[in-house]
C-alpha cells in the first residue's frame, strides 16, 4: 500500500491551473523527489497533501485514508517559508514545537539538544532565532520537523539557504531516516540535489507531470547523452539537423544535447565531413538535461497545437 497517493488532483486560481490532474504514489520507506522549476506547482501540491489547500478535483490518501488530526501527528512538515518566532531562544522554540506534538518537556529538551549538536549548532541553543543566518534558521526549522519522530517527512525546498556542507549533512540525514523505515518527500528546483538521493521522482512543468517513476528508469529511458566537442572549423554547417535538441557553441568548443534515441555516432558521422575534430566525448545526461529536453519537446507540441 502506498503511504501517499494523489489521483488526478487539480488546483485552480481563477483561470490558472497551478496543478493540473496530477497523479502519483509514494511507497513506504522511499525518498521521493517532487521536482520542477519555481512556479511549477510543487508547493501547491504539498499544501493540498496537508489540506492547507483543498483540491478542486481529485483525491488524496495519506496512510490509506483522507488526512485527519491523528494522521497529521504522524507527519513532519518543513514549509518553504520560515515559521520561527524570532524573539524566542532556539532551544525554547524547539521544545515548544515538540510539546505541540505531544512530547514531555524533558524528552523535548533531550531530543532538541541532540539534533542541535548533530547540526553543529549546539553552542547556539540559548541564542535568539533573530540572531541566526538564513541557513542556520533552516537547520532549526528542519530539526523542529523531526522532533516527534514522524513516519512521513515532507520537506518543501529544504536546501534553500544551506551551504554545500549543510546540504550534504541534510542529504545524509534523509538517507538515515530512510534506513530507519521513514518516508521522505521533498520538493526542489535544484536537480543536482536529487541525483544520488531519490528512489523515485516526479518532474512537474506548468502543473503537469513531465516525468514520473524510479530515478534509474527515468535515466535509462530519457537520458540521451550530451556530447562535448573540440574542433576547428564551422560547426554550424551541420545545421539544420533534427537530431539536435540544443547546441551551445563557443567557437572551438561546443556542447550538443541530442534528442531521444539519437546516438552520438550519428552526430560524429555528420561532424567529420564538416569540421576537424580534436576531441569528442559523451557524458551521461543529468536530470537538468533530461528535464530541459522533455520540457522543450512538450512546449514545441503545445505551440503546434495552438
Amino acid at each position: 500500500m502506498a503511504i501517499l497517493e494523489c489521483r488526478e488532483i487539480t488546483k485552480r486560481f481563477g483561470s490558472y491551473a497551478a496543478v493540473d490532474h496530477l497523479t502519483f504514489r509514494v511507497r513506504p520507506g522511499t525518498i521521493f523527489g517532487l521536482l520542477g522549476p519555481n512556479g511549477s506547482g510543487k508547493t501547491t501540491t504539498i499544501r493540498m497533501i496537508l489540506r492547507i489547500l483543498l483540491p478542486d478535483q481529485g483525491t488524496i490518501c495519506v496512510f490509506g485514508s483522507s488526512l485527519n488530526e491523528n494522521s497529521k501527528l504522524r507527519i513532519g512538515y518543513l514549509p518553504e517559508e520560515r515559521g520561527l518566532y524570532k524573539d524566542m531562544k532556539i532551544l525554547d522554540h524547539l521544545v515548544f514545537l515538540a510539546r505541540l506534538r505531544g512530547l514531555t518537556s524533558n524528552e523535548a529538551t533531550r531530543r532538541s539538544l541532540k539534533w542541535l549538536e548533530r547540526f553543529n549548532i549546539g553552542d547556539w541553543s540559548q541564542r535568539k532565532v533573530e540572531e541566526l543566518s538564513k541557513g542556520m534558521q533552516q537547520k532549526v526549522q528542519f530539526i523542529g520537523t523531526l522532533l516527534h519522530d514522524p513516519e512521513l517527512i515532507i520537506l518543501d525546498e529544504p536546501f534553500s539557504g544551506l551551504d554545500p556542507v549543510a546540504s550534504q549533512l541534510l542529504k545524509d540525514i534523509m538517507l538515515e531516516l530512510q534506513r530507519q523505515g521513514r518516508t521522505v518527500v521533498f520538493s526542489t528546483h535544484q536537480m543536482e540535489q536529487v541525483e544520488r538521493s531519490c528512489d523515485e521522482i516526479l518532474l512537474i512543468h506548468k502543473g503537469k507531470a513531465v516525468l514520473y517513476g524510479p530515478l534509474n528508469d527515468v535515466r535509462a529511458r530519457y537520458g540521451s547523452p550530451t556530447v562535448k566537442v573540440e574542433y576547428d572549423g564551422d560547426i554550424t554547417t551541420i545545421l539544420p539537423w533534427d537530431g539536435i535538441l540544443s547546441i551551445d557553441d563557443q567557437g572551438r568548443y561546443a556542447e550538443i544535447m541530442l534528442k531521444e534515441n539519437v546516438r552520438p555516432g550519428e552526430l560524429l558521422r555528420r561532424l567529420v565531413n564538416h569540421v576537424d575534430i580534436r576531441r569528442f566525448e559523451t557524458s551521461e545526461a543529468s536530470l537538468d538535461d533530461i528535464f530541459i529536453r522533455q520540457v522543450k519537446d512538450i512546449d514545441a507540441m503545445m505551440t503546434k497545437v495552438e
